[in-house]
């Protein structure tokens, strides 16, 4: 893409919605029949400031696909999206670290201002199951339409990615089109309905024998430690919206990231994750630790307190001192500076607590690229295991299903910088048919009905807004 990207501005007061697309609408209108010719690909962006509207009501509403959302754990950076702009796609059985090259050299040809959001395949090694055709190794999207919230301010982004070897005006109908398409964000009080079934893989046999196995091979000397995933099938009478899955989620209360990606109707993928795998600055990169899991209700009322149980957790802090101490030495290839904290601190969500740890490091000359932080973080401990190659290899063929995208880098990615999370305690809706996933780490001393327990925990606030649980 050799030119720059040419903004269009907004006015500097909020609009409401309608007033906004119309706004859009009349400047796209005249920049396509301007008559310069780029030298090259050029991404061209409007914008208008609107007045507060929920991008997540809003998206939820509209017609347009595929659909995308993001918001950060601090909820100061969230967008909606609609449409596809430009997309970034690869879908062929390799390594994660062919998928991790792939889209850094495209990325690298992309404008600088634009964003790509998606998401990997946590095992691209692995052999899919039919629920997850429509997700790729990975993809990537800058939507054509977004809502986007942060710095106090919401505003509505029409992208357009002009090629001079096409004619111009032809190129303008797919957006105009689509804002045409838009609708207000609506008034709905709809409720997940509630599941006709509800099963397990494995059941919980099948999983206490699992990880008899698994400890067997601690006593070994095989492994440090494996983290082993259930999926959850919840089976509904009728499909219905899966973003209502976002919408009921309790996300005020909980230090979580939210990511959804619906690349066709009744058909997404969605995360609640307290986990960041990283954020890049340039060359500065933010990551942390998180394992350690307790609940907050089975020891009743009171935060503090089941802060305080985890912190004297002997196996929790174990667990916990694996994925920290790990982090550490993958990234000193690649780093120059790395300060992990010593501090083990407990992030409190809605009914969970872990313990996590910040670590803030320098990227050496060289390795300031997505690809060479990827390489070094994916999987993390925290949903892999130690050593990572012996785990991978074991939760292939101790799984009796898939991972697809579950547990895989969810986020967004620009030229200079980018934030993935780790896409756990996640869903993927199939028409009527949505598979849950949690996983739960097991080392040494580990007791596989504490840890089935901890499965269920970790997606009790999914369960209980299919009104299954309170």
């Amino acid at each position: 893409m050799n030119n720059p990207t040419d903004i269009i501005e907004s006015v500097s007061r909020p609009l409401p919605m309608t007033d906004a697309l119309q706004l859009l609408k009349e400047r796209i209108l005249r920049d396509s029949q301007r008559g310069d010719i780029p030298d090259g690909k050029q991404l061209r962006t409007f914008s208008a400031e609107v007045t507060d509207t929920d991008a997540l009501l809003w998206l939820h509403g509209q017609p347009v696909y595929p659909k995308l959302y993001w918001a950060n754990r601090e909820k100061d950076d969230i967008v909606a999206g609609v449409g596809e702009a430009d997309a970034i796609r690869h879908d062929k059985t390799g390594p994660n670290s062919e998928s991790f090259e792939l889209l850094q050299r495209e990325i690298s040809k992309k404008d600088p201002s634009a964003r790509y959001f998606g998401g990997f395949c946590f095992n691209n090694q692995q052999k899919q199951d039919p629920q997850w055709r429509s997700f790729r190794s990975f993809t990537f999207i800058l939507p054509l339409v977004s809502l986007e919230s942060g710095n106090g301010k919401t505003v509505l982004v029409c992208n357009l990615l002009l090629d001079p070897e096409k004619e111009r005006e032809e190129q303008y109908s797919p957006l105009l089109e689509t804002l045409d398409k838009l609708v207000q964000a609506p008034d709905d009080d709809s409720l997940v309905p509630e599941a006709s079934s509800v099963s397990f893989r494995p059941d919980e046999r099948h999983w206490m024998k699992t990880c008899d196995i698994v400890l067997q091979r601690f006593r070994e000397g095989f492994m440090g430690k494996i983290i082993l995933a259930r999926q959850t099938v919840l089976d509904f009478p009728d499909p219905f919206p899966p973003s209502l899955f976002m919408l009921r989620h309790p996300f005020p209360e909980s230090s979580t990231y939210r990511y959804y990606f619906e690349p066709e109707p009744n058909t997404a993928f969605f995360s609640f994750t307290p986990e960041r795998l990283y954020r890049r600055e340039r060359d500065q990169l933010f990551t942390e630790a998180l394992a350690g899991t307790c609940s907050r209700e089975t020891i009743g009322e009171g935060g503090i307190d089941a802060c305080q149980q985890l912190l004297n957790s002997e196996k929790d802090v174990r667990e916990h001192r694996f994925v920290k101490d790990t982090i550490a030495k993958e990234l000193e290839p690649i780093c120059s500076e790395i300060d992990m904290e010593e501090k083990v601190r407990a992030l409190q969500l809605n009914r969970l607590v872990h313990l996590y740890t910040q670590c803030h490091a320098t990227l050496q000359p060289g390795s300031e690229s997505d690809n060479a932080v990827l390489k070094c973080l994916h999987p993390t401990p925290a949903v892999g295991g130690v050593p990572r190659r012996k785990a991978l290899e074991q939760i292939i063929h101790l799984e009796p299903f898939s991972r697809g995208w579950y547990a895989g880098p969810v986020g967004w990615i620009s030229r200079n910088a980018a934030e993935f999370a780790v896409g756990i305690r996640s869903g993927l809706a199939d028409d009527n048919r949505v598979y849950l996933y949690s996983g739960a780490g097991l080392v040494s001393g580990s007791d596989p009905a504490s840890e089935w327990r901890e499965v269920d925990q970790k997606i009790s606030d999914i369960l209980a807004i299919t009104r299954r649980t309170d």
